[in-house]
């Protein structure tokens, strides 16, 4: 499908990752130059090698959005290395502290806020003027099902995600008149490495091989994800990339949900 965003420039954050890096290979095959950004430059040689043959390089950059000082320093960077960015997917985060409410310190509900909420805000406000430069814009979260359906032990990495779907539903009514369009994606259970880092851990107290820690997880945790599997992660690029492109010129302060029926609710 022509997306209509051949010649667009994107910037993707957290790129390095599983979702990051099909959305990366999505958005190479409409014709768009992407930036790549992520915290390691190991890991950014790893999802560059991952690409196939055929595709344009993407220009990578290591960055650590902990502070405003390097979101501000990477959309300098970029804006020497590519000038003009149509497009912010921001996709970096992490799972953070989990385990009952009383155990989590301050630090750990600093740290989950810091990355998934905050890093946020950060970058959209160092790329926010290239964004709305030239009537045409797009900002992609990638949210998750925690922010509408929290769960117990993962109370630090639901209240982030919940902040990040408020500031981006926000975010949609302050530029769209611009012509920059802000939605999110809401995933649930993706073959990621932050789930694979969870299944491993789940093995482990059970005693159970990572096979039936997914099955396990699913029956007991997950019971509304109806097709009875993880996510795969192009199936949630899939819908980043609808939502970057021209295509989705009608789509503002959306929340897709890509979770299998996971949300129980409306």
């Amino acid at each position: 499908m022509d997306l209509g965003i051949a010649g667009k420039t994107a910037v993707v954050t957290g790129a390095a990752g599983g979702i990051g890096r099909h959305t990366t290979r999505l958005l190479l095959e409409e014709g768009v130059q992407v930036v790549m950004v992520d915290q390691d430059k190991g890991s950014l040689a790893d999802a560059l090698a991952w690409l196939p043959d055929g595709l344009s390089t993407p220009l990578t950059v290591p960055c650590d959005l902990s502070s405003d000082a390097a979101a501000r320093e990477l959309a300098a960077t970029v804006a020497e290395l590519s000038g003009e960015v149509d497009i912010l997917v921001n996709g970096a985060g992490i799972t953070g502290a989990t385990g009952a409410f009383h155990e989590i310190s301050d630090d750990d509900w600093v740290e989950a806020l810091t990355v998934n909420l905050l890093s946020a805000v950060r970058v959209t406000r160092a790329f926010l003027p290239a964004l709305r430069q030239g009537g045409w814009g797009r900002i992609v979260y990638v949210n998750s099902e925690d922010a509408v359906q929290p769960y117990d032990d993962e109370l630090p990495y639901c209240a982030s995600k919940a902040g990040l779907l408020s500031f981006a539903r926000g975010l949609a009514r302050a530029y769209a008149d611009e012509g920059l369009l802000v939605n999110s994606v809401s995933p649930a259970f993706i073959e990621t490495p932050m789930t694979d880092a969870m299944m491993d851990k789940r093995a482990e107290e059970e005693g159970t091989s990572f096979d039936e820690a997914v099955v396990s997880f699913l029956t007991e945790e997950r019971p509304y994800m109806e097709l009875g599997r993880r996510g795969r992660p192009e199936e949630v690029a899939a819908v980043i990339a609808f939502l970057c492109s021209e295509r989705a010129s009608f789509v503002n302060g959306a929340n897709y949900r890509v979770d299998s029926g996971s949300v129980a609710g409306l």
